[in-house]
């Protein structure tokens, strides 16, 4: 066997090797020291006043915090809008030990729901364990009792105030104040639009309609802050500063919450419509639409089934006073016998014979009078305090729309009031175009004939037919119909609302007063006679009865055998005292056996004696 020589060791070389190896580690060791203390210094020095700022964003947080809502009272200061403490049981999950457990037990004693619980739970999975959520909110006198008893049982479980919108009146003001509820997406990106929403970060409700949205921006406030110390988990552990948020300026309405109570008292089961103004200033007395519903369901979210409710077909959620489109029927006579007086159609001692009924030369059809037999004679004062249909009918004859129209819009009628609520419609004061437009048909000499008495195709909302009357009885001047007077903040009052519109100008005035003068008629030994029988105030005004359905010739009215709805519309407008008016009124009630004489009439004698009762002649007004 051949042996292997043995290999012998070179010393020398290894340790050259090792020499460069370590000296190699040694210099990667240094170089990444070196890089270290690099980024030490960076960080220490160079990029201190950075790293510094984000530190303290960490440890400093700003919390907003909501402004009280401005309140809302009437006229005497009667609080109608207020913020009311509301209490709810809150839970701060990480506190309690076995949250499965513990809810089971808190739904016992005060009947939550499996549906709270199931909200309950998605809102802790949303949101920080260390958070305050809402399992059960708006508890009574009695569930607040029982908890705080038994609260020692539920650690992390405590009872919150906070505070709620809550309208003392319920659906005695819906339409006028409307109401608040939780923002929507759209909102909020409307007060985004606006450069708005840094002022709702902790806001969670806004006016969604009447007042509450109208004036959104004077009763919302301006947010506030608080400046807090949180540790690395975003807890609070102290308040650093306070930036006390501004309040929302308080408004005081021009309603008599009296007057408005009579309103809704007077229209009872009915469906109507009732509003009263102050012709000096235009300020809205009273403004209520029937069936209403209580805008407090809505401020803590109204549900599915309450909701379904209000989907009916009486409408209560339409605002009749300002969005209900009636005929006006005879209570624009006085307006149009002005019309004839300017263009001189007819005098004051102008008569015609009424048959009753009006033809149009060689055409057979008859418009018919109220009064079959016709009223004999009949001059433009007897025309209004009787209601002849006929003499009306004659003077649209020879009119026409365009004059009508062109006259009636400079009352306000098929324009907007401008009344400071979101919820108007214009109505229709029809004119060849808008026929032309809306049926692609001719406008024929018979429609206006029916405009002449305010039927046919001219609609208008009881707010105008007020408007109108408070125009006539200043003699043109229109002073716009509002429903706020004042904005206060602290010692401070704001005028809001102080708005004329252009006036309308005769001819000749005097014929302002042969208008009024019969309208007083009509009170003292008119149509409208019986209701203010034995008043001590001295009324005027005009009756109207206004057909829903059409009544084919040869047929007679016969309110028992038709169908409710297909009844004739009972209308009035009035003012009082004669001399000095301080109040307009306007009422419309639906579908109603007999006509504005005998159904509406009473309702404004209700209003006028209240107010007067309220507020006698030889006192001034808040």
């Amino acid at each position: 066997m051949i042996k292997t020589r043995p290999t012998i060791r070179d010393h020398s070389a290894e340790a050259n090797l090792f020499a460069r190896r370590a000296f190699i580690g040694f210099t990667f060791v240094v170089s990444l020291i070196g890089i270290l203390l690099m980024n030490i210094y960076n960080l220490q020095v160079v990029d201190f006043d950075t790293y510094k700022t984000r530190s303290n964003d960490n440890r400093i947080k700003v919390i907003p915090v909501a402004p009280n809502r401005g309140l809302i009272y009437d006229r005497n200061g009667v609080l109608l809008a207020e913020n009311r403490p509301v209490y709810n049981l809150e839970v701060v999950p990480e506190e309690v030990e076995n949250l499965d457990k513990s809810l089971l037990e808190v739904s016992k004693l005060l009947a939550i729901s499996e549906q709270q619980i199931k909200e309950f739970k998605e809102d802790i999975r949303n949101n920080r364990r260390f958070k305050s959520q809402v399992l059960k909110a708006r508890l009574d006198e009695k569930e607040v009792a029982v908890f705080s008893v038994n609260q020692h049982k539920f650690p992390g479980f405590s009872i919150e105030a906070r505070l709620s919108r809550y309208y003392p009146y319920g659906d005695t003001l819906t339409h006028a104040l409307g109401y608040v509820a939780k923002l929507n997406k759209k909102e909020l990106a409307d007060l985004e639009l606006e450069d708005r929403a840094t002022n709702y970060r902790a806001t969670h409700d806004i006016g969604k309609r009447g007042i509450e949205k109208f004036y959104e921006k004077q009763l919302h406030g301006i947010v506030g802050s608080q400046r807090v110390e949180v540790n690395n988990r975003g807890r609070v552990l102290r308040t650093l500063s306070v930036e006390s948020p501004v309040p929302g300026q308080d408004l005081v309405l021009t309603i008599d919450i009296g007057l408005q109570q009579i309103a809704q008292h007077t229209l009872k089961d009915t469906r109507g419509a009732v509003i009263a103004i102050d012709p000096k200033d235009g300020g809205i007395l009273a403004l209520y639409s029937n069936p209403s519903y209580d805008p407090n369901l809505f401020v803590h979210g109204i549900s599915s089934e309450d909701y379904k409710k209000l989907l009916n077909e009486d409408r209560p959620l339409i605002n009749r006073v300002t969005q209900g489109r009636y005929p006006p029927a005879s209570t624009i006579k006085p307006h149009l016998a002005i019309l004839g007086l300017e263009e001189g159609l007819i005098t004051e001692e102008t008569k015609i014979w009424d048959p009753g009924f009006f033809q149009i030369p060689n055409v057979d059809h008859k418009w018919r009078d109220h009064l079959s037999w016709g009223h004999g004679h009949v001059d433009v004062y007897t025309a209004i305090e009787m209601s002849c249909d006929t003499y009306f009918y004659r003077i649209a004859y020879k009119l026409g729309i365009s004059k009508i129209a062109n006259f009636m819009n400079q009352f306000g009628f098929g324009d907007l009031s401008g009344v400071d609520i979101h919820e108007e419609t214009t109505a229709i004061m029809p004119t060849v175009e808008w026929k032309r437009a809306r049926f692609k048909e001719n406008w024929w000499p018979g429609d206006t004939i029916s405009v002449g008495i305010g039927q046919g195709y001219w609609t208008a909302t009881p707010i105008q037919i007020a408007n109108s009357v408070s125009i006539l009885v200043n003699k043109g001047v229109h002073r716009q119909p509002h429903l706020v007077q004042v904005a206060k903040q602290e010692e401070t009052v704001t005028q809001l609302f102080t708005e004329e519109k252009p006036p309308v100008t005769l001819n000749n005035p005097h014929h302002w007063q042969i208008a009024l003068d019969a309208m007083h008629n009509t009170v003292l030994r008119g149509t409208a006679r019986k209701a203010f029988k034995g008043a001590n105030y001295d009324p005027a005004g005009k009756t109207g009865t206004a057909q829903v359905v059409s009544i084919a010739q040869g047929e007679e009215y016969d309110a028992k055998n038709m169908k409710e709805r297909h009844r004739d519309n009972a209308v009035y407008t009035g003012f009082a005292p004669f001399n000095d008016p301080k109040i307009v009124v306007a009422i419309v009630v639906e579908n109603q056996k007999a006509g504005g004489s005998a159904i509406a009439a009473p309702i404004a004698r209700q209003l006028m004696d209240y107010y007067f009762s309220a507020y006698p002649l030889e006192t001034e007004m808040p």
